[in-house]
Parts: C-alpha cells; structure tokens; sequence
C-alpha cells in the first residue's frame, strides 16, 4: 500500500501564506523575489509569482515522501475554480496512489491520439465523400483500360464513341439542320453522375429519350452500359457504389421498340438497275467502293479501309482488315480486280479522298441514296450490299460455308468450326462464280482473268 499523503496542514513554523484565492487576492498579491499564496479552500493550490510579475496556478503534494510539484495554468486563462478542480483531482490521484504527472501524461498522449483519430476519420470521410461523388467517367476510364488489351479496335472505338466529350468540328456526315460541331457522346450524361446515383430510374428516363431518335444506338450503347456496371460490382473500389438492377433487361425491353432484323437486299431483277445507276456515279472512287461492297460481302469499314498494300493482283488475293479476328483473305475476282486497278493511287487508300481528313473516303451513302433514287429502287443501305451477297450467293447453290467464309462470319456449326480448311482456290472458284451470276444478271460481262491482268499493266500496277 503506498503511503498517505501529508495532511492538509503545513508545520506552525513552515506555514505558507495563505488567503482565500480570488481575483481581488491574487492581482494583491506582489511579492519582492518569487513567492506562493496558498488557498485557504483547496488546501494544495497555490499561486505562484514571480518578480517579472507573472503568476500561474500551482499544485504541490507528497507521494512517498516525495514532493509533487505540477504547473495547472496562468492566472490570465484559468478561472479560479477549474484550478481548485484540478488541484482537488491531483490530490485525490495521490490519495489512490497514482503519480498525477503520469496520470496527466497519460491523459495527454490520449488526447492527442484521440484528436489524431478524429482528424483521420474527418479525412477519410471526406475522402470517401470525394470518392463517391466522383464522376462515374473516372471509373469508366479504368475500365477501358483494364479491358482494352482484350478487345477488339472496333469495340474499344466504340466505348471512346458513345463516352466523347464532343464539341468537335463535324468532317462528314452532317445531316441538314445540325450543328456544325459533334454531339456528346450518348452515355455522356450518365457517366458524368456518381457512380452510386446511376439507377435504374435515371437509366430508364435516358433510355426513354434516346428510344425516340436512335434506338439502335440505345440498345448498344445500354449493352455497353451495362457492361461496365459489371464489372464496377466486381472490383472493390466501385462494388459498394453500384446499384442493383440499374440495367436489368426489363429496363430496355420496356424502353426500346422491339428489336426486328433489317430485311433490305437487292433482289435478282433490281440488279441492272442497280448497277446501271452507280456506274452512272461521277466519282469514280464511290462507283468502285459500292460495286465492290457488294462483289465481296464485306462490312462498310472493312472494304473502305482496303489499301495498296492488301492487293495481290498477281495471285488474285484480298486481304481484308477483319472487325472479328483480325483479318481475312478473300479471293481477288475479275471484275473487282478490274475495278480497283482502274483507280488513282493518291495515298495508300485504295478508296483515296483528297477533302478527308483520314485521306480515304468517309460516306459513300448520300451518292448511293441519289444512285438508287435516280434507279427507282426502294432505299438500300451499306449493310443492304452486304447482306444481298450473302442472299444471291444461293443462286449458283454455293456451299452456306464458304459464302459466309468469304463475308467474314465465323463458323456456326461443329464441322464449320473443326472440319473445314478451305485454300483460296477453293473459294476463288465460288466466289468468280457468284461474282459471274451477279454480272450476268446485271447484264455486264465478267472480264476474264487474262484481260484483269492486263489492264493490271496498263496502270503500272
């Protein structure tokens, strides 16, 4: 047990001085060298002054025999009765046992620890407050990153595509009435709210809006949505700000109108026609493009983006930059061998354009639409070419396989996928003869191998 404390009374000849301590006292109090006026109430305190005048509170005990001296505050900043306080709680530390010096560093260190605490939790929430109404942008450009490596360039354009920021001049494709500079991209207004605040009732009112102009563009912008929410709800950085059911399917089936495939293709009989009007194009490089769109099957960007290099007029082979795997090579027929030799090699396009930007050529459908008018024949997109390849390739009974080989459509069947290795020879003889049926119908005679050559030479090619 340790020992008690002295008693709260001093020895009759050590006896300090001692007042009962109160503003008027102690700014009485003014002794020559350094002096204490003790409190006549809390027995322990004591205030001491200094010949330079200053004067703080002090408390003095005994704990072991040995005297305890703390310093509570100066006069100037603590009241009279918090000093009788602190004095009174020190004693009472010495009473139990305890150093009050410790106590207090004790006390200290804990404050300091505790304010240390509250300012990184302050932080964190602020942090966490920053993070959450971060827009959702931040994250989609991780994501793009994260994935890019294994996508596709098509893909990652077309996330880069519906995330623009617009504001860009327009080089093509400006509509009458539209502005002269680019729009924002159609995930625009969504990617830039919190990740938390994208729900499926802000998905529905955009889905709403954008279902009324471009519905197409909704459905696939909507998909790449909704793939990206994925795979926030699987990284720890985004799960807890994600919303559950933000792009459930319901959302768009009840949005978007029904999905329905597109059916335009050139029948048999419209092929004179057909080919009539575009041969009648000014623009000789246009002519060719949508000539060769439909001789081949390939998609709109797969045959703008053929260069100098792809040719092989010398074994008749096209390579073709593949939207799926990369690339393809096709058989080179006659005619569009033909066709290709006969344009100027301005760049190393073989679809060149001097006014664009990309110096290849940008849209070929405001020509076609004026050819197809000026035919009579219903309208007829891009895509329509490709798919009346695909429809008038059954004419000369060609093997589904090898017209769909040639248009770029991976295998659907096992022995498609596992069974099948065509040389370019075997689809050279398919493709000329379908090629030979089209120019048949069209009533324009196929120039032989031979005459493709030659004209080959006559353009120094």
């Amino acid at each position: 047990m340790p020992r008690q404390s002295l008693p709260n009374s001093f020895p009759k000849r050590n006896a300090p001085l001692r007042k009962h301590l109160t503003p008027t006292s102690i700014a009485a109090f003014k002794p020559a060298t350094e002096g204490f006026l003790w409190d006549d109430v809390a027995p322990r305190l004591a205030v001491r002054a200094r010949p330079s005048g200053a004067k703080t509170f002090i408390f003095k005990g005994t704990l072991n025999y040995r005297d305890i001296r703390m310093t509570i505050g100066g006069v100037e900043s603590c009241p009279i009765a918090k000093a009788r306080e602190e004095a009174n709680r020190f004693q009472r530390m010495i009473e139990e046992g305890f150093d009050p010096r410790e106590v207090v560093k004790q006390e200290e260190t804990a404050r300091t620890a505790e304010a240390a605490r509250l300012v990184a939790e302050a932080e964190a929430k602020r942090i966490e407050a920053e993070r959450v109404a971060t827009p959702a942008m931040e994250a989609w450009q991780q994501y793009i990153e994260a994935r890019r490596a294994i996508w596709s360039a098509r893909h990652f354009l077309e996330h880069e595509t519906v995330s623009k920021e617009g504001g860009e001049p327009r080089t093509q494709g400006r509509r009458p009435g539209e502005s002269a500079t680019t729009l924002p991209g159609i995930l625009r207004p969504l990617l830039l709210l919190p990740l938390e605040q994208i729900d499926a009732d802000r998905v529905r009112v955009w889905l709403k809006d954008e279902a009324t102009h471009r519905p197409t563009y909704a459905r696939l912008a909507f998909a790449l949505l909704r793939a990206f929410l994925n795979w926030c709800s699987d990284r720890i950085d985004y799960r807890d700000q994600v919303q559950a059911g933000a792009c459930i399917t319901r959302l768009a089936r009840d949005e978007l109108p029904k999905k329905s495939a597109k059916d335009d293709c050139l029948q048999r009989e419209q092929l004179p026609a057909w080919f009539a009007a575009v041969r009648q194009i000014q623009n000789p490089v246009i002519a060719a493009y949508l000539q060769t769109a439909l001789l081949t099957g390939a998609r709109r960007e797969e045959v703008a983006g053929i260069r100098w290099e792809d040719l092989d007029f010398r074994w008749k082979a096209l390579t073709i930059k593949d939207k799926v795997d990369g690339e393809r090579t096709i058989p080179l027929t006659p005619y569009v061998a033909s066709l290709l030799s006969a344009l100027p090699r301005r760049n190393e396009w073989v679809f060149s354009s001097p006014t664009a930007v990309s110096g290849r050529l940008q849209e070929p459908r405001i020509m076609h639409n004026k050819a197809l008018t000026a035919a009579g024949l219903p309208a007829l997109s891009i895509h329509g070419l490709r798919r009346s390849f695909g429809t008038l390739a059954e004419w000369v009974e060609c093997p589904a396989g090898v017209s769909a080989q040639i248009m770029g459509h991976k295998p659907s069947a096992t022995a498609e996928k596992h069974y099948r290795v065509r040389p370019l020879d075997l689809l050279r003889m398919w493709h000329t003869k379908i090629e030979g049926w089209i120019l048949n119908e069209a009533c324009i005679e196929q120039p032989s191998e031979t005459d493709a050559r030659l004209r080959v030479v006559r353009n120094g090619l």
